[in-house]
């Protein structure tokens, strides 16, 4: 009986790799994936906040956790973060809100999903003068390029990629879906 269940196990592990390489080597049209759900993102990103951006001396914003959407129509992620400006240009600390996309890339040296391209919708300040207001959006892009640059939103385990690694597959293109990030695999160069 052991015998048996061992011979069925190497089997079905067999089959389901042979099922994978047949797929590939048939040039299906679908390629293998590895899809990470919006909640999965959400909680790495939460891990990498609050932060600090200060600007020029004048003052700081401090950045929350953002609230992550997909925005599968353009392929990128969107984020709205609660930040609050204070500093010696401000008498007060001010409450406001950031909202940004940005495109993800996959980095092979420790095999994460990274924010990049990012865009600034608007820095929005409610409590501010207009004046201050339209200098910080000014400061926008950069602000959300040195805030957000290089996040990581995910990190692939090597059991994540194994069976892909093993058929000469690595992470290729990144696609935002409406269930979250569709990390394809492709073939890998030779070499």
């Amino acid at each position: 009986m052991p015998h048996r269940r061992r011979f069925l196990a190497t089997t079905t592990r067999s089959l389901a790799l042979g099922s994978v390489a047949l797929f590939i080597g048939c040039g299906a049209l679908a390629q293998p994936s590895y899809t990470v759900p919006l909640a999965q993102l959400q909680e790495m990103v939460a891990t990498k906040f609050p932060r600090s951006v200060p600007v020029q001396g004048l003052f700081d914003l401090n950045l929350q956790a953002p609230q992550l959407r997909l925005l599968p129509a353009v392929n990128r992620l969107g984020a709205i973060l609660a930040v609050d400006a204070a500093g010696p240009a401000l008498r007060r600390s001010h409450a406001g809100t950031f909202d940004v996309s940005f495109a993800l890339r996959y980095e092979a040296s420790d095999r994460t999903l990274r924010a990049h391209q990012i865009r600034l919708g608007r820095l929005d300040f409610p409590t501010l003068k207009p004046a201050v207001t339209d200098l910080l959006n000014a400061y926008g892009p950069v602000l959300a390029e040195q805030s957000l640059r290089e996040v990581t939103l995910h990190q692939l385990r090597p059991q994540d990629t194994a069976v892909f690694d093993g058929l000469g597959l690595q992470p290729g293109p990144i696609t935002v879906t409406a269930k979250g990030l569709e990390v394809a695999f492709v073939r890998k160069p030779p070499g």
